[in-house]
């Protein structure tokens, strides 16, 4: 039964852990031992230092989220809206390190 658990609580941290950001202001914050993910916006910080930790195998130091705002935009004349998102910037311990490029 416990090996039941186990494996739902890995299933959710694949689901919370949706992609890296890889932009040149997130790659700017590998230099502070910094990495960005993108998350659902239900997602909490201790859930997302959690599933971080099991799935990369680092230790985390802090974990800041933010709530990015999505954008009217026009499409073919129609007013439309991007969708929020969300995400975490997570800054890991001393000497700890997540490659982004190789994935999960």
């Amino acid at each position: 039964m416990a090996k039941a658990k186990k494996q739902d609580a890995q299933a959710w941290m694949y689901d919370i852990i949706s992609s890296p950001v890889v932009t040149e202001k997130s790659t700017l914050g590998s230099q502070y031992g910094q990495v960005t993910f993108r998350v659902p916006l239900t997602a909490t910080k201790p859930a997302i230092k959690q599933a971080v930790e099991v799935l990369f195998g680092v230790k985390v130091k802090a974990v800041n989220t933010l709530i990015s705002k999505g954008k009217t935009k026009r499409f073919k004349g129609r007013i439309g809206k991007r969708s929020d998102y969300k995400k975490a910037m997570i800054t890991l311990e001393e000497g700890q390190t997540i490659d982004v490029g190789t994935g999960l």
